[in-house]
């Protein structure tokens, strides 16, 4: 008798210590997963981007933990519980067993609450560093600025077509690529003349749907000096994956050398790779599923390079 329970006693301890080493090596990967997700994201350029990295790396780790938990279980029922060979007989039956389901339950509850209040957090913080509002369409965009205000925090218009951007700075000129000096809060006015578009600058971390009918206040700070991608985020029509230009983060010297010498320019057609590919098109015979043509290129000071190297 005694020695029966002493066997159930070390069995139940060593199942108690194997359990337990399986959450720890969980927990272990989980975190080395977490740590790696970081490596998987673009440049953090802007002071929103460690905020929603943190947020990805610990959802990235809940998941890891999650997924190997519940694999570990299926691989090891299935090795170490499998029927004998030829064994084609029923299983024991089974009853509930109200620990564990209490246990599966109320983890799941936690994490998701963890994610919840972090979730929250975090977009509270965005909300700190970059205020989104929509203005009323029917107001004049200059009238919307305040009265004696710098010229260097009025906000940049961003202007989305089908498929082109077009940046109008408060000193009165425009470009195709955005440039912007580094740690300073940027403010915009996002404005569709179409249809839906997305404003989608990956290094940054933001995204903000460009809706027509109404101009939408934004912004942000870029932290790092570079070339990025500004790209649409939302299906706006055929050539949608070529409404992409550079975003240039560059020192406040720079950026006043670039606007002093980008103001005396004389406009020119800007950049439009949209309606290069439709001009071929239109050159092969206008072949293939009907398209929208692209709007013409918006006339601007600054129409910038297309290929130039980027990262994010």
């Amino acid at each position: 008798m005694k020695s029966n329970l002493k066997r159930i006693i070390n069995q139940k301890l060593i199942s108690i210590v194997g359990v337990s080493l399986a959450i720890f090596i969980d927990l272990l990967l989980s975190k080395l997963m977490a740590s790696w997700s970081y490596s998987w994201l673009p440049v953090q350029a802007s002071a929103a981007a460690p905020y929603v990295d943190n947020l990805f790396a610990f959802e990235t780790g809940i998941g890891t933990f999650i997924f190997l938990g519940c694999s570990g279980v299926i691989g090891w029922v299935l090795i170490f519980n499998r029927a004998p060979k030829y064994d084609e007989s029923f299983g024991e039956p089974i009853e509930g067993n109200t620990n564990l389901e209490i246990v599966w339950t109320v983890i799941p509850l936690l994490l998701v609450i963890a994610i919840a209040i972090y979730s929250t957090t975090i977009n509270s913080t965005l909300k700190n560093l970059g205020s989104k509002s929509k203005y009323d369409p029917q107001k004049d965009l200059i009238q919307n600025s305040e009265l004696g205000q710098n010229i260097s925090d009025a906000p940049i218009d961003v202007i989305a077509r089908q498929w082109n951007w077009e940046f109008v700075y408060p000193e009165g000129f425009s470009s195709s690529e955005l440039h912007l000096p580094i740690n300073k809060k940027i403010n915009f006015r996002l404005i569709s003349k179409d249809v839906l578009h997305g404003f989608y600058i990956p290094a940054f971390r933001l995204k903000q749907d460009i809706i027509p009918g109404s101009i939408i206040e934004y912004s942000l700070t870029p932290t790092r000096a570079g070339v990025y991608r500004l790209r649409d985020s939302m299906f706006s029509g055929t050539y949608f994956s070529e409404n992409q230009t550079n975003v240039i983060v560059e020192s406040k010297d720079s950026y006043q050398n670039w606007i002093n010498k980008t103001v005396k320019k004389v406009p020119v057609n800007g950049l439009n790779q949209a309606g290069i590919l439709y001009k071929k098109r239109l050159e092969k015979g206008d072949r293939g599923w009907a398209t929208v043509p692209p709007k013409s290129s918006p006339m601007v000071n600054e129409p910038g390079d297309y290929q130039q190297p980027h990262e994010g």
